[in-house]
């Protein structure tokens, strides 16, 4: 681990934490324009674009934190690894015309695979522990986030065995995995390392939890109005 008090790698962390708090901000505020837009519309389009880089430099500049100040942040490394391969698959969704990714996609599948493994390994050495907390983060924790990352990896190892996604089901499947990078976006900002800087009476109140809660709802929402809308062809791929 780096050692911070020294004053320059100080200034480095400090502007990596800057950036990392200002494209955060930026993605929440676009994600929550692209979600409430009406879909497909130019306005969804360029809030979304807008979206997605900031939160692929959000959550890489949050994974480079992690590994920098593991004792404190250290759980935000593998958040950040999920974001960006996350919102990178649902960008490569997109683009997927004949509904199929490539060796692209399937790189990303691995990546997020070895992000479960070791959040599981991580979940268990936890749970050996005394107080069942490792690096300041309790075995549920590193759970709950291996179980984000199991499902996004299990979809897209999944590709290589289904046919290829009709247009219905790849928007669909970029819809939910870009309302799963925003939860953990939100849920950064809200509930986690970033509850901090909200008085402790909100912090207790329960009321920052709401905008991940909105999200889900959202999603759930969207999705159902994209699947479900009218009956499923036969024949057809879903995830």
């Amino acid at each position: 681990m780096l050692d911070v008090s020294n004053a320059p790698v100080g200034g480095i962390v400090g502007a990596i934490v800057g950036a990392h708090v200002i494209s955060g901000a930026l993605a929440i505020t676009a994600g929550a324009v692209a979600l409430g837009a009406r879909k497909g519309a130019a306005f969804h389009i360029g809030a979304g674009r807008i979206f997605a880089a900031a939160m692929i430099l959000s959550s890489a500049l949050g994974a480079v934190l992690g590994l920098i100040r593991v004792d404190e942040f250290y759980i935000t490394f593998h958040a950040g690894v999920l974001g960006v391969t996350l919102i990178l698959s649902s960008w490569l969704t997109v683009r997927a015309r004949e509904g199929r990714l490539g060796g692209a996609g399937l790189a990303v599948g691995i990546v997020n695979l070895l992000n479960v493994a070791g959040l599981i390994a991580l979940g268990v050495h936890a749970q050996s522990l005394p107080d069942g907390v490792l690096l300041g983060f309790h075995a549920t924790d590193y759970f709950f986030l291996s179980g984000m990352a199991g499902v996004a990896a299990l979809g897209d190892i999944s590709l290589l065995f289904r046919k290829p996604l009709s247009d219905r089901h790849r928007i669909a499947r970029h819809l939910w995995r870009m309302c799963l990078g925003f939860f953990i976006a939100a849920g950064s900002a809200f509930t986690g390392p970033g509850a901090k800087a909200f008085p402790q009476a909100v912090r207790e109140s329960g009321v920052l939890s709401a905008p991940e809660l909105i999200i889900l709802v959202a999603m759930l929402f969207w999705l159902a109005r994209t699947l479900f809308r009218r009956s499923t062809p036969a024949g057809e791929s879903s995830l």
